[in-house]
């Protein structure tokens, strides 16, 4: 009896030589990409940092894991960089909402997540562990306001939703970093829910313009994570 092509007889047909379905799971999973299956197999590098011993230094096989964690961690936060600035040029193409392009209307009341001097992340007085915290936390905080992309954002949406995801696979893999893991900040429900609603109340004529900024504050948020994961990878990278 044939089988079609690239099916194994034993595993992946029935007896009447027909391919079976796989679970929604498994189609899922097959379609990730490579980097993301990395990141989602367990591994030392998702385990937080190990308490300190009588001398102060982490065990050794746990800062290896961190290193090993690293060059993941960028090649990801590269990958969410380009996606969220190719995602700005579709909406500067489709809708005419380009950079400085009717900013002014926007209510200055979004709270996007920000790197500044104070979260230890600049090259000059970098803080490993502080700004791993701020970054873990932004991007988390950001969930929500992707999430209200998908909705607004529709013929995107499929691209979108990857982002999202590749964000909390991001911010969950850095949060293993962090000295106290509990330490980062992640919102609520009763947070989100309320930012949610907030989102979902502006006018349709801002909607736009809205999802514009925060692909835009999103993007350079991403560029300064590249930048700091990058220098963690190439000089420190927690040295034991």
């Amino acid at each position: 009896m044939k089988f079609p092509q690239g099916c194994d007889r034993d595993r992946d047909c029935d007896r009447a030589g027909r391919r079976r379905r796989r679970p929604p799971a498994l189609r899922a999973a097959a379609a990730l990409p490579p980097l993301l299956l990395l990141l989602l197999l367990p591994r030392a590098a998702a385990a937080p940092l190990a308490a300190a011993d009588s001398s102060g230094e982490a065990e050794p096989e746990e800062a290896a894991g961190r290193r090993a964690a690293l060059p993941d961690c960028v090649r990801l936060a590269r990958l969410l960089h380009a996606r969220a600035a190719q995602l700005q040029e579709e909406m500067c193409e489709k809708f005419t909402v380009c950079k400085n392009s009717m900013e002014m209307l926007a209510q200055n009341n979004l709270n996007l997540p920000k790197v500044t001097e104070e979260d230890g992340c600049l090259l000059a007085g970098f803080d490993e562990d502080k700004c791993l915290r701020k970054i873990s936390s932004g991007l988390y905080t950001f969930q929500t306001y992707l999430e209200y992309i998908q909705e607004t954002f529709t013929s995107e949406k499929q691209n979108v939703q990857s982002l999202c995801y590749s964000t909390e696979l991001l911010a969950h893999t850095i949060r293993q970093m962090v000295v106290n893991p509990d330490e980062v900040i992640i919102p609520d429900s009763a947070t989100q829910e309320s930012l949610r609603a907030k989102l979902k109340s502006n006018k349709n004529w801002i909607e736009k313009i809205t999802t514009h900024l925060i692909l835009r504050d999103f993007t350079s948020f991403m560029e300064k994570t590249v930048r700091a994961v990058r220098y963690l990878k190439n000089t420190r990278s927690f040295s034991v």
